[in-house]
């Protein structure tokens, strides 16, 4: 009898050891585990993919009682939400997507890693008015602008003659200069060049012309490399011998060039890139007839479309225009 009583005490006991395992391990994973983050990417909604522009500065948000932070979209539609940690995998999380421009998006998405595309409508839909006359038509829109451009021109050369003064055949006897092997009595001479305020030299070279150019030698190279002044040192360890120094004068002038981009446009949207160091950028459009130039500042608000912006360092400047309303594109 007494040992038919121990045998569920100890089962029991088993068993809640092992409860109190799973849990223990449940909690452990839970505090391990990589915060769970929620991406994707927002677009304007069309059949036409052409025409599915990312939309920039939605609004996206989780309940509140899960205690994520609000994000925006980027330039591009990006966006990443990250979630607490006491989030099970296996959940749905309901996000709110909201921009002043289109129709609000709620959306029950899992968390399971994969790219979300979310679209939204815009709330001005692509829909012909029934009266085109009173709607500004927008017509031959043109991007100018400038970039500096560095030309370098031959403009000349340099040259210069010298002589390394020297008697030959006499015993160097350890007096400095000597010849290569230390037999001969040697000099030393320089030449130099100057081309002067913002020119430099290139493809210099040094020449033996007269006396016996054997018995030299360039004993310092300062011409080879490209510089406004360049320097030659020869010995000679022989009779008196005449050399030339030449070199090609290069001029380098930088100065604005004038450049012109054609934008693209898909229904109400317009597109086009710049280079990182364009300059005085303006478009240039007709609006019913007329000619009309808008500079483009570094966040342009145009009377007829708003525009955004993303520099990208050292790449290009992006940008990315909707017509507002009462406009439309020839």
């Amino acid at each position: 009898m007494t040992s038919g009583r121990k045998i569920p005490i100890r089962l029991a006991v088993s068993v809640g050891m092992i409860l109190l395992l799973a849990l223990s391990l449940k909690l452990l994973h839970r505090r391990a585990r990589i915060p769970l983050t929620v991406v994707g990417s927002v677009i304007k909604q069309d059949a036409d993919t052409r025409k599915q522009s990312p939309i920039e500065d939605v609004e996206i948000s989780a309940p509140l009682e899960l205690g994520a932070d609000n994000v925006k979209s980027d330039f591009s539609g990006y966006f990443k939400i990250r979630l607490p940690l006491d989030i099970d995998p296996d959940e749905h999380v309901l996000l709110r997507f909201r921009h002043p421009d289109y129709l609000p998006v709620d959306l029950n998405l899992a968390l399971d890693g994969q790219l979300n595309v979310v679209p939204m409508a815009p709330i001005r839909g692509e829909v012909k008015s029934e009266s085109s006359e009173a709607e500004t038509v927008v017509a031959n829109v043109q991007v100018r602008y400038t970039t500096e451009i560095a030309t370098t021109e031959n403009i000349g050369t340099g040259v210069k003659t010298f002589q390394v003064e020297n008697t030959g055949s006499a015993p160097c006897n350890q007096n400095l200069p000597c010849s290569p092997d230390g037999k001969w009595k040697a000099a030393i001479d320089s030449a130099s060049l100057d081309a002067g305020d913002g020119n430099v030299f290139q493809h210099a070279r040094v020449t033996c012309i007269a006396g016996p150019c054997p018995f030299t030698k360039v004993d310092l190279d300062e011409f080879s490399r490209t510089a406004r002044i360049i320097k030659v040192s020869v010995r000679n360890w022989s009779d008196t011998a005449t050399f030339l120094l030449q070199a090609e004068v290069f001029h380098t002038q930088v100065r604005d060039i004038a450049r012109k981009s054609d934008p693209v446009i898909f229904g109400r949207s317009l597109n086009f890139t710049l280079p990182a160091d364009a300059q005085g950028v303006t478009m240039e459009a007709e609006l019913d007839g007329s000619q009309v130039i808008f500079p483009l500042a570094a966040y342009p608000d145009l009377s007829w479309a708003g525009c955004k912006v993303r520099i990208e360092p050292k790449q290009g400047k992006d940008y990315r225009c909707e017509l507002k309303p009462g406009y439309r594109f020839q």
